[in-house]
């Protein structure tokens, strides 16, 4: 089953999952060490943000590496693109109001 990216960074463990691996590949037992969870709660999590192509595993000897990519990432980027114009915008109107009002 794919899953949306969105359902996967919704939860906090996952996002600080992402952070994580973001910055370096890691081992599921490299990861877990950073959670007062068990190792298979973070299985879980990992499974997930496979399933919707927020991570890749790749394997070296017995070990399996988990890595973010970046590209799928892109896919929320895009997303908020929409929310910062909208932002920029009202901030802009903020800011000339302001200014009116100390002139």
């Amino acid at each position: 089953m794919r899953r949306d990216i969105f359902q996967a960074i919704a939860d906090p463990t996952r996002r600080a999952i992402i952070t994580l691996i973001a910055l370096q590949a890691m081992t599921p037992n490299a990861i877990a060490e950073h959670f007062d969870t068990t190792r298979q709660a973070v299985s879980k999590h990992l499974k997930i943000l496979s399933e919707c192509g927020l991570v890749h595993t790749a394997q070296q000897g017995r070990e399996i590496f988990y890595t973010l990519e970046v590209e799928k990432i892109k896919e929320v980027d895009h997303w908020l693109e929409q929310f910062r114009k909208i932002w920029a915008t009202k901030f802009n109107q903020l800011d000339g109001l302001l200014h009116k009002l100390k002139t």
